[in-house]
């Protein structure tokens, strides 16, 4: 009976903490949102305010972290429930690098703003923002897998980072035809390649966590492996 009950404190404790996981990829899936948003608008202020969710966001990754351990100290768990705490402590890791990557294209739309870069300017930022939902589209789905350890869910978000690569392909010559067109936006141009990078990353993150998931529920590693064979390996 005594072990009974302990069995079920523990798994209220593994679902909390996914909880807190999920609650956590909801803030920075709406930290990327903002930041773009900031760009699209040239808006300080919403790019202050991704900034200060950096903040949260960073201290949700250090609670949760300390949680793990403590979990891991107190019930030394086996197998299944042992892969699913490091794939959380995997998760959170990759979940704080978003909002690095959100903070990154905000502190980047504080620059244009500061340097006097007007809004007007022809830049393509309709095409950063669509990156973007490719991007955030794909962190969700990550999150919905996650949610419900789907490891065809999963195995979507690895196959849909490839468009997110090529979208990125394509804002790099974008931007290489606009600086060599008009030299006015050098500068301004070299920087949305940085927001463009920070994009491209925050897929690669989601594809992370679409990779540990997969790890999670059939214990196979499938890093560093193309989204056919990984398909292939957990047939």
């Amino acid at each position: 009976m005594a072990d009974k009950h302990l069995s079920t404190q523990f798994d209220a404790e593994l679902s909390g903490i996914s909880t807190r996981v999920l609650e956590m990829g909801g803030v920075v899936e709406s930290q990327v949102a903002q930041a773009v948003q900031s760009l699209v608008g040239f808006s300080g202020e919403q790019a202050s305010v991704v900034l200060e969710t950096e903040e949260k966001v960073n201290a949700m990754e250090v609670a949760i972290d300390h949680d793990l351990h403590s979990i891991i100290a107190r019930r030394q768990p086996t197998a299944r429930d042992l892969r699913l705490l490091i794939a959380i402590s995997k998760s959170i890791a990759n979940l704080e690098r978003v909002g690095d990557e959100a903070a990154r294209i905000a502190r980047t739309v504080q620059r244009l703003i500061n340097a006097g870069v007007s809004s007007r300017l022809r830049l393509p930022v309709a095409d950063l923002a669509f990156e973007a939902e490719l991007a955030t589209a794909s962190l969700r789905k990550a999150l919905d897998a996650f949610a419900r350890l789907d490891v065809e869910r999963a195995l979507e978000v690895l196959k849909q980072d490839d468009a997110i690569d090529k979208e990125f392909d394509g804002l790099m010559r974008k931007l290489i035809t606009y600086m060599m067109e008009d030299p006015r936006t050098i500068s301004s141009s070299i920087d949305l390649v940085f927001v463009a990078k920070a994009i491209e990353r925050v897929g690669d993150h989601a594809k992370n966590l679409a990779e540990v998931i997969i790890y999670v529920v059939k214990g196979t590693d499938v890093r560093h492996n193309t989204p056919e064979a990984v398909e292939t390996m957990v047939r």
